[in-house]
């Protein structure tokens, strides 16, 4: 029942261009915020923020993260969602992280190295996916489902 749930990881990843970013502070008080963002694969996720912004300082707080992407646009009852739980902070590989945000970038709009710190206001970050689910929508046929649900997926080996 399950057979080829997974495509619809690098499918989703590919499709959208921003994901929406959960994090909480030291004291555990909730933020999301959605992200502009690039996957190296199904596992890596790059985006750049400014360290002082809510959510980067949540990161150094704590790292765990939950993350959703889904296309905004989908008409209601059309709906995919693809739920990632992760670690995150700041990426071990700028350069790879950068590399990876530009080519999803519009010409002329990619990212420089003065936009990145020491000289720029941006860090680039990483998440580290642990955990991939994708949304079952209610009554879907091959579930028993009357409501949407998440369905763990994992690659296929």
């Amino acid at each position: 029942m399950t057979d080829g749930m997974w495509e619809a990881v690098p499918r989703l990843l590919g499709e959208n261009r921003y994901l929406v970013l959960a994090t909480a502070d030291d004291q555990g008080r909730p933020w999301a915020t959605p992200v502009f963002f690039a996957a190296r694969d199904e596992d890596r996720l790059y985006w750049v923020s400014s360290p002082g912004s809510r959510h980067s300082r949540n990161l150094a707080a704590r790292p765990d993260v939950a993350m959703t992407v889904f296309d905004s646009h989908a008409p209601v009852g059309g709906a995919e969602a693809l739920y990632l739980e992760a670690t995150a902070g700041p990426a071990d590989d700028p350069v790879a992280a950068v590399a990876a945000l530009n080519a999803r970038l519009p010409e002329g709009g990619e990212l420089v190295d003065d936009d990145l710190a020491p000289s720029g206001s941006l860090v680039a970050y990483r998440a580290d996916v642990r955990t991939h689910f994708v949304l079952i929508r209610g009554g879907d046929s091959r579930f028993d489902n009357v409501t949407d649900a998440r369905l763990r997926v994992t690659r296929p080996r």
